[in-house]
């Protein structure tokens, strides 16, 4: 079946908004916007942007805001007026802000009162004339939006001091646009979104993801998942940030555009109040990846929901464990669809179907999507043999902003993006990753993928979640080292190491096991390896 790609992401949000006007679109706090709302709002927001600012099509729009209500009428409304979306993490520090600020070459800054005041550092030493700073509620009836604001800034003080030279409020430029917002006629080519990647691995870099890249990853999954994802019945619940590219592509384009309803989770630390949102909601998709699902099924309150309206539950953004997934499914009634994809692949590349899961794998390469394993030499490997996973498709986006070398080493010549990843693909044509390829550790000559070990050790009913990394060692090469979290205070090296030897061969048993509280985590919750070696 062949995709009709040649749709702008514009297009194909004033389609929906037509078709399911009055149906709800995202739910936040309490509050409902329908389809017809975002549409009128990022239209405000839109002619605010064309009509009282000096912003051009094409210039770029930071917008630093976890999962509320404005997230999707502030980016819809800035594609409605032909700028580019820089997806930027709340959690960022200073001087990864201006980093990105300053690589992008940002006019404009949207960011949540909350996190000003790492953006009200820098900001004054990048680009950005424009900032508009916004408040949880703002979206919220005018009582409840007064009662939320004051209750974070003022008796939880969630709102660290900040001070910007100027800056506009979110409420005064939504009160302050009255005009139609006036079309801007992008092309497909056109780049949408940058999303920033690599920030774990060294310098963060902009893919630049085009409008025929996110909708043709949005057709790409509504068809591999048509059999579970139904037109304006199912509620997913979104708890991954929005302006990660997994989030956004599932939320976003996908759910959005069947008419769908996301609710929102600005904070899925939170697990009792995560737990407390989802109850007596009816939610039919459940999108997350490996730790949320282990730290949603240790809490009572969400062991106790009811699970009987899930239809399917999504995992992304890491690997995800034999243990996690099993219990996933004890708890809630429903396997897990481990799928994978990459920031500069819009991002999703495989996924498990929801009637054929093999665990251990991603699944399979969603429609028009070509994948290969190479080795080193680049030589095409056969069926079963691990080499670097090679991607090719409508998603694999555009190049690095203003990086040409960099988008050169990773698109070859015909179009096959390099993952980085280390894979196999068997017979019929199912993808296991097997690990990134720089996380790979050389014990002797024979090779040890961390993953396998977390695996591994993530089977013990004492151990919440394990990372694994090289350690430098004068006679190997390389040792393995295990860090674990663990709910047993007594439990010892020797019984892990012990543990670990049931299930693995002896120069993939970890050397040395150290305990810790908490294993440091990226924003999404994927674990730093780099920050533990």
């Amino acid at each position: 079946m062949t995709l009709d790609c040649n749709r702008t992401v514009v297009e194909v949000f004033t389609e929906t908004c037509s078709q399911f006007a009055d149906s709800p679109a995202f739910t936040c706090l309490g509050h409902t916007l329908t389809f017809r709302e975002v549409e009128h709002l990022s239209g405000r927001f839109a002619a605010f942007l064309q009509q009282k600012t000096n912003l051009k099509p094409g210039d770029r729009i930071a917008v630093q805001l976890p999962n509320v209500l404005q997230y999707p009428v502030v980016v819809f409304g800035a594609l409605r007026a032909g700028m580019i979306v820089v997806n930027t993490n709340p959690l960022y520090t200073s001087s990864e802000l201006k980093h990105q600020l300053t690589d992008s070459g940002a006019r404009a800054l949207v960011v949540l009162a909350n996190v000003a005041s790492a953006a009200a550092d820098v900001v004054a030493e990048t680009d950005v004339e424009e900032v508009i700073v916004t408040e949880l509620a703002d979206l919220h009836p005018p009582l409840k939006s007064l009662l939320i604001n004051s209750v974070v800034k003022y008796i939880k003080k969630l709102v660290p001091a900040f001070s910007f030279a100027s800056s506009r409020s979110f409420k005064s430029v939504m009160k302050a646009t009255k005009a139609e917002v006036q079309p801007h006629h992008a092309t497909p080519e056109d780049v949408a979104i940058l999303q920033y990647t690599g920030g774990t691995t060294g310098v963060a870099k902009g893919a630049m993801l085009t409008h025929h890249n996110l909708v043709a990853n949005m057709l790409q999954v509504n068809q591999q998942m048509g059999d579970v994802f139904r037109k304006n019945q199912d509620i997913f619940i979104a708890p991954l940030p929005l302006y990660h590219i997994y989030a956004y592509t599932i939320h976003c384009m996908c759910a959005f555009s069947l008419g769908n309803e996301n609710l929102l989770i600005p904070n899925p630390r939170d697990i009792p109040g995560f737990a407390k949102a989802l109850k007596g909601v009816p939610f039919t998709c459940f999108v997350g990846l490996n730790t949320l699902f282990n730290a949603l099924c240790r809490n009572e309150d969400f062991r106790a929901l009811d699970f009987s309206h899930m239809r399917l539950s999504s995992s992304g953004g890491m690997a995800l464990t034999h243990h996690a997934a099993k219990q996933w499914e004890e708890v809630t009634g429903t396997p897990v669809c481990e799928g994978y994809g990459l920031t500069e692949t819009s991002p999703v590349v495989c996924i498990n179907p929801r009637y054929g899961i093999r665990l251990g794998t991603v699944g399979l390469p969603v429609p028009q999507t070509q994948v290969k394993v190479i080795d080193e030499e680049g030589s095409e490997l056969p069926v079963g043999e691990a080499g670097e996973l090679c991607v090719k498709g409508p998603q694999v986006m555009k190049g690095y902003w203003q990086r040409s070398d960099a988008t050169a080493e990773a698109i070859d010549a015909q179009g096959w993006f390099k993952t980085g990843d280390i894979a196999t693909i068997d017979a019929d044509g199912y993808v296991k990753i097997v690990d990134r390829k720089k996380d790979m550790i050389n014990v002797s000559g024979f090779k040890v993928f961390p993953n396998e070990v977390e695996d591994a050790l993530a089977e013990h009913p004492d151990i919440i979640e394990a990372a694994v990394v090289g350690m430098e060692d004068e006679e190997s090469g390389e040792l393995v080292k295990a860090f674990v979290v663990s709910t047993n205070s007594a439990l010892t090296e020797k019984q892990v190491r012990e543990f670990a030897r049931q299930s693995l061969t002896a120069y993939k048993v970890p050397s040395s096991v150290e305990f810790r509280d908490e294993l440091p985590k990226t924003n999404v919750g994927k674990v730093l390896r780099r920050e533990l070696k």
